[in-house]
């Protein structure tokens, strides 16, 4: 099972500021959890995004037209500014991961978000995702 752990963003990280020295900690709490999250096995990926204003969103309107929108985009709540990803046994598993995650800001309230990842097998017979079920 794979799991995106998203890091929700905040004013901080959409305003893109260089990162001060108050964050030298949890950068380093950051990395050796990333690093014990590779020691287990269970990290496929995780990187931390740019500021939306540096990003773009593609529409897909229902006759066919595509629209870009530059960013910023003004609900930094909806925003993701980081992920880690992993691949676990079990949603009990991915819960414990999650729940050590370190507070990916200093001094202010933000959140984490995890969600599963379709796999193939969801989509096959007997699969959440069956077709005509």
């Amino acid at each position: 099972m794979r799991f995106m752990i998203q890091v929700r963003a905040t004013d901080t990280s959409e305003r893109g500021d260089k990162p001060g020295p108050e964050f030298a900690q949890l950068f380093e709490d950051m990395g050796a959890f990333h690093e014990e999250m590779a020691r287990a096995g269970v990290l496929l990926d995780g990187a931390g995004l740019r500021p939306s204003r540096q990003g773009w969103r593609q529409r897909y309107h229902a006759d066919g037209r595509r629209e870009v929108i530059d960013g910023p985009f003004a609900e930094t709540k909806e925003l993701i500014a980081g992920y880690t990803l992993i691949q676990v046994r079990s949603e009990d598993e991915a819960r414990a991961w999650a729940a050590r995650f370190p507070a990916p800001f200093v001094g202010i309230t933000c959140e984490i978000e995890v969600r599963r990842l379709y796999e193939e097998a969801d989509f096959g017979p007997g699969g959440d995702m069956e077709i005509g079920r």
